[in-house]
């Protein structure tokens, strides 16, 4: 089974160009969660406002937003490590900082609907499916690598 499919118009010269590819970014997330998630536990939520794929990895709940398809769109993933509010708060949000410096790669730790979450976004311009897999699997493995050890400090 290939990581994503290409769709590719022939065109009248024998050249192809990067206008001529449209990658298929649902099937691509979908090849990702399929990889990642433990007991079948995908789901997807499908409307006008776009995509949004839940999932389990480890100790964490994964949530991959795509509000659209064009290039304008952005590729939103974050997952939950702490719910807020916490002990310490001033020594959380320096461990967090520091974090955020040396070790979260492409994510980051922030604060969204008071809780600590980690999270990757990513506009679909110029995204490959190696970018899609590499944000995916960073916030998953973050999350699910912090989220206990934060819990028992902070929590």
């Amino acid at each position: 089974m290939a990581a994503y499919e290409l769709e590719l118009d022939t065109p009248t010269d024998s050249g192809v160009t990067d206008a001529d590819v449209t990658l298929n970014y649902v099937e691509i997330i979908e090849t990702v969660i399929s990889s990642l998630q433990e007991d079948q536990s995908a789901m997807v939520s499908h409307t006008d406002g776009g995509y949004i794929w839940k999932f389990k990895y480890g100790s964490v709940e994964v949530f991959v937003q795509l509000p659209g398809l064009s290039e304008d769109d952005d590729l939103a993933v974050w997952a939950s490590v702490l719910k807020l509010p916490v002990q310490n708060e001033a020594g959380l949000l320096r461990k967090l900082m520091e974090m955020n410096w040396s070790s979260t790669f492409e994510a980051r730790f922030a604060i969204f609907d008071d809780q600590i979450v980690v999270c990757a976004k990513r506009a679909l311009a110029g995204l490959s499916p190696a970018e899609i897999s590499r944000n995916i699997t960073i916030v998953a493995t973050i999350a699910d690598d912090n989220d206990e050890a934060l819990q028992a400090e902070f929590g």
